[in-house]
């Protein structure tokens, strides 16, 4: 007998703690991070790196590199405008690989190389492929598998593309007031400090987890697992290589 995946219901706050707001704390934060924090939620930025043409692209990328398939649409947390702010004012970690472009042009280098993949492998645009087929080749840049654009994997290595698209995501993701409820953060604690450093016990303001069954959509490999030999070997996003 097979088992048909549920989709899980869309909800405004997924996650194991509900009711649990991060915000509802902003009155007991210093007026400095009130105001940053504040501004993740109520003050995304424009979008003045990406053109008209790349925004449907990356947008489509960073769906399926960190899918929101779980949040109500009247609530997603944005992702591209983040990373659209740090390419167009040029913000890097102070380093740049030997055997990469600069971080703006490695994303339109790996946005074409996404796209010329789409296009030899599907005969279609990578925005019109349904959300299994986008997966596969993504999986196939995260398996370093180069199925097309042989051009631009020459240009750049595919695997720090990677790492630099799927960390982009998640700094975007995870900086976010509405992820920190989803994961039952407590958030900044300054002045007021947490009190319960030990025992795993949740702070007086925060709430107990409450687990539930999650199925990734039908459609998706996100569910997929594959045990990854390493040789004994472990690898890191290290700083080698830098310049």
């Amino acid at each position: 007998m097979i088992e048909i995946a549920r989709r899980t219901p869309r909800v405004r706050q997924p996650g194991y703690y509900p009711g649990y707001s991060t915000l509802d704390q902003r009155n007991y934060w210093d007026a400095a991070t009130r105001e940053v924090v504040e501004r993740r939620v109520y003050n995304v930025p424009k979008i003045r790196f990406f053109s008209d043409g790349e925004l449907p692209l990356i947008t489509a990328i960073c769906d399926r590199v960190l899918p929101q398939e779980d949040r109500i649409p009247e609530y997603p947390i944005p992702i591209v405008p983040y990373i659209d702010a740090r390419l167009f004012e040029n913000r890097i970690d102070g380093y740049r690989y030997e055997d990469m472009p600069t971080d703006p042009d490695a994303y339109r280098l790996g946005m074409r190389a996404i796209d010329e993949t789409a296009a030899v492998v599907h005969a279609t645009p990578f925005v019109e492929l349904d959300v299994h087929r986008q997966e596969q080749i993504l999986k196939s840049i995260h398996d370093g598998e180069k199925l097309a654009a042989f051009d631009i994997w020459a240009q750049m290595a595919q695997h720090r593309f990677w790492l630099m698209l799927v960390g982009d995501c998640a700094a975007a993701y995870y900086s976010h007031p509405w992820a920190w409820d989803e994961i039952g953060y407590g958030g900044p604690a300054y002045p007021r400090a947490y009190m319960r450093l030990e025992g795993g016990m949740p702070e007086p303001w925060e709430v107990d987890e409450q687990r539930y069954e999650w199925s990734a959509p039908p459609e998706s490999i996100s569910d997929v697992h594959e045990p990854v030999e390493t040789g004994g070997q472990t690898s890191h996003p290290g700083q080698a290589g830098t310049h």
